[in-house]
């Protein structure tokens, strides 16, 4: 295993929450993970999210996972 560094992962939830007038809890609520949760991926702080959780984002957000996720 490689050794732990900073990722290099950048999160694009605010832009697209913004962009499709939906609050952080009305997302929380439609995808099943709690507010906890989501602040913590949408502030960058995540260290990991579940393919399952990133197809529900997709699909409430209408978007393709690289319109939410960047490598920097």
């Amino acid at each position: 295993m490689p050794p732990e560094e900073d990722h290099r992962i950048d999160v694009h939830l605010d832009r697209l929450l913004t962009e499709r007038g939906i609050t952080l809890t009305e997302l929380a609520d439609r995808v099943g993970v709690t507010l906890a949760n989501l602040s913590v991926l949408k502030n960058g702080r995540a260290r990991a999210i579940r393919f399952s959780t990133l197809t529900a984002l997709c699909r409430e957000l209408n978007c393709q996972p690289g319109d939410l996720l960047t490598v920097h």
